[in-house]
This record gives C-alpha cells, structure tokens and sequence, in this order.
C-alpha cells in the first residue's frame, strides 16, 4: 500500500517530535551547572558540534559585550516600579574553567549543595518499596518517584508513564499501590482523597476505623472539607455527632499531604541543617541594585560561547556516501537538536519566571508574608503546557532573591510559607510561652483558619520548640 505523501512525511516527522519533547523534557529538569556538564559531553563525542568564542544573546541572537547582559534585552522599556525586566543570560561568571580539554569545573570550587548525604523523599520511599519490586517494576516506580510535587503527590499521568515504557495502566497501578503503602503513607497518590484512603486502608488493619470515614472521604469529601456536617450527615444517613466523629478522627490521624506529614523533620537526617546553594539558576535583583527600580529576572543559561552546527562538518557531509552519510546525518540531526532544545528550555523557563514574578511580586519583595497561594497546575494551565512540564521546570532549580538570599524555586509553590511566617512573628512577639491552641486562636485572629495539629506541624517544620520547652529556655536565660 503506498502512502500519500502528506502521510509519509507524518510518519518520517514524528520520531523527530518524540526525540524534541523528550529531549526537551530531559533538559528542562537540569539545573544550569548540569546542563552545562550535558554540553560539554556533547561537544566531546559529537563532532557535527561545535561552540565558537563569542557570546550571542539567547533570545535576540545579538552579540554581547565581553562582559554583562545583552545590552537590548536587559533594558527596560519605561521607568515604571511595576515593569519587570526578563531575559535569559549566557552568564559564565559562576563557572571556571582550568583548561583541559572537556572538563568546565573548577576543582576547588565548592561542593554542590545538591549532593549531599540526606534522603531525599524519593530515595527514601524507594528504599523501602525495592525489596517488593520485579525487576520490570523498577524503572516504573523510578520515573514515579522523580515526578512527585511538594506535598508528595504523582505530578504526571499514568498515562504518560505508560507511553514511556510501553506498559499498560494495569502494571503501573500495581507499582504506584506498593509506592503508597510506604511511608509517608499515601505518597504518590493521585489526590487528597486517595491519599486519605490509602492511610485508611493500612489503619483499618491494626486499628478500628469509625463508621463513614470512608463514604465520607470517598463520596462527599466536598461536603466534609467545608465542615457542613448538617448536610453531611443528611447524605449518608446517620447523625451529625457521628459526623463529627468522623471529623476528628480524620484531622488527628490523617494527613492529605503525605510528603509533610513528617518530611523535613524528624524522619529526614540532620534535618535540622540549612540547605545552602551557590549557583542560582535564576536572579532577580534591582536595576541598578536600587530599591523601588524595576525588577530585573535573569535567567542563566551557563556558556563558554555559542554552541552551532559546524560548518566544516555539514561541507564534508556533502561529500560522503553511502552508510558513512546516513551516520554523519545522524550527528547533524542530534546537535541540530541539542541546540534547539535548548532554545526550548530558555522560552520556557521565561515563560515560568515571568508568570511567577507577576503573581508573587509582593512575595519577591516584601518577604514571606506575602507570598500567595499558588499551584503548579494553576501556572500550567495559564501557559498552556501539561502540569508535568512545570514540575520539571521547577525542579532542582534556585532563584536568588534581591536580599541575596538564594531558595528553590518550588518556594513560590509552598502554601504553607506565608502561615509560617506569621506564627514565627506571633511566637518571636509572645509575651508569655504560647501553646498550640492559643497560637491557632492569634492565626484566626488574623483571618487564618488552621488545625492545632497543623499548627504544631508548621511550628516542628521551623524548628520551634513547644511551648514548655520555649518557656524552660526563657527561664534558663533570664
């Protein structure tokens, strides 16, 4: 059967578009000093690519000055306090180089804060789910574990892991119910229901579970989220007393956000130790570095020159044959790629700051009271691109801030923050040692509607001590 031509170049394209996405997908999840090291592996084995002495700007192609930004990009159009200015860098100040061939790191430069000996959840969960595994699961619950959002939850579809490896949704559930079942239990899940669930299950097995626990989370959760137990307790059938049963039951024994219940604190080593970073992927800083100026975000894409497709290689290519073409094509079409992959990953990454400086603004200057409720499926959806892209974009990567103060950039996701900022003022403000409960009745007083057990939560995740202990510690120091 001969196929039409419109077909034939369909089927010739989409390889190059499932290469693109993936390689696309597989940048976007570096930070710039591994993006860097990715470049230079490329350079090493690729002879179709080639990098030139001369620094270009990412986005407008101009050549720059032999130091600083683009000389057009980094300007503001007006003077106004509300413009912001974003542009992607070829900045190399943060990387030196000692020469030899294929190597672009200082030797003594500074340990990366990324490697360092703590867990990290999705280490700590497989750990605990590998002895369980078939060998064929293994890659399965890996990509699901590198795609966990904040609170722990599964930030891509099942449907997406089984495009990946060819498997049907059967095999993928199988591997995400082992993940579930370890702790932080409901880790992976694909919802706060779920999730709920899930510790429910692994509960009912040791423990008595009250009556429309699980009708209540599986059915009405709507209804029990908002506390309307009149109309709750209407839909099930029985009284509001048991539905406030239900109620406490839940708040004191389940968590909806599996990656905090305990995360961050006592089940992560030496969790009482800073993270401390030195090479952020992202600055935002002040024109000028004065106050009130525009706000300038630099995205920094890490560069010795410019990459290209060499020109010598693409004239000798014309005069191969045979199979030693076919190969040679190969090498032209995978730096073609590289470099336009790369040109992906700075559009998006812009795209992202330029969302996240117009919604936390407040947050970028005034400090962490400010920063709004934010998730990545709401900047997903205002860019038009799958909840999974964002996840990657933001993982792993650092913005300096214009106090200097550099932080992941899964900060500007972090709902709890803004509460935490004010139990710290609250606390640090206290007259007497406050307990948990009068700590949540100031949070209401200032409009913020918070569980003691959360309160108590947020106060371990700052390191504040209870308040008998505080209050010993003011005794000993009086």
């Amino acid at each position: 059967m001969k196929l039409s031509h419109s077909q034939g170049q369909l089927q010739s394209q989409s390889p190059l578009i499932s290469a693109h996405i993936a390689q696309t997908m597989s940048l976007l999840y570096m930070t710039s000093a591994e993006l860097l090291q990715t470049i230079d592996v490329e350079l090493s084995k690729n002879p179709a690519l080639e990098v030139i002495p001369e620094r270009r700007c990412p986005m407008c192609g101009r050549r720059l000055p032999e130091n600083g930004p683009c000389p057009v990009c980094s300007q503001p159009k007006t003077m106004e306090p509300d413009e912001t200015i974003i542009f992607v860098s070829p900045r190399d100040d943060f990387y030196t180089y000692n020469g030899s061939a294929g190597s672009s790191y200082d030797t003594d430069r500074p340990e990366e804060p990324f490697s360092s000996e703590n867990l990290d959840l999705p280490t700590y969960v497989l750990s605990q789910v590998a002895p369980e595994l078939e060998k064929e699961e293994r890659p399965l619950a890996a990509m699901i574990l590198t795609n966990l959002d904040e609170d722990g939850f599964l930030a891509i579809e099942i449907r997406e892991i089984c495009r990946f490896h060819h498997v049907t949704p059967e095999k993928v559930e199988t591997v995400l119910k082992k993940i579930m079942r370890c702790d932080p239990l409901g880790v992976a899940a694909r919802s706060v229901q779920e999730a709920l669930l899930t510790q429910v299950e692994f509960l009912s097995e040791s423990t008595q579970v009250p009556e429309f626990v699980r009708r209540a989370i599986s059915e009405e959760f709507d209804l029990l989220s908002k506390h309307q137990y009149s109309e709750l307790a209407k839909k099930l059938g029985t009284s509001i007393q048991k539905i406030k049963l239900v109620s406490h039951y839940i708040s004191e024994n389940l968590n909806p956000f599996p990656a905090r219940a305990n995360w961050g604190n006592f089940r992560q080593p030496n969790g009482n130790t800073p993270d401390v970073f030195h090479q952020p992927d992202v600055m935002i800083y002040y024109l000028n570095n004065k106050p009130g100026n525009p706000l300038i975000i630099e995205i920094i894409t890490p560069s010795r020159g410019t990459l290209r497709l060499s020109p010598l290689f693409k004239k000798a290519l014309k005069e191969q044959t045979g199979e030693q073409q076919e190969e040679w094509k190969k090498d032209l079409d995978k730096a073609n790629l590289l470099i336009k992959c790369i040109q992906q990953r700075n559009n998006t990454m812009r795209q992202l700051m330029e969302q996240l400086a117009a919604i936390q603004k407040s947050y970028i200057i005034q400090g962490d009271v400010h920063l709004q409720s934010l998730t990545r499926a709401e900047i997903a959806d205002k860019l038009g691109v799958h909840e999974s892209t964002i996840s990657r974009a933001v993982a792993n990567k650092t913005v300096q801030l214009p106090n200097k103060k550099i932080i992941p950039m899964s900060t500007f996701f972090d709902r709890s923050l803004a509460v935490r900022a004010v139990l710290r003022s609250i606390i640090e403000n206290e007259s007497h040692a406050l307990n948990d409960t009068e700590i949540c009745a100031s949070l209401e007083e200032r409009g913020i509607n918070v569980a003691r057990r959360t309160v108590a939560k947020y106060r371990s995740m700052e390191g504040i001590l209870p308040a008998h202990l505080r209050k010993l510690e003011k005794f000993a120091t009086a």
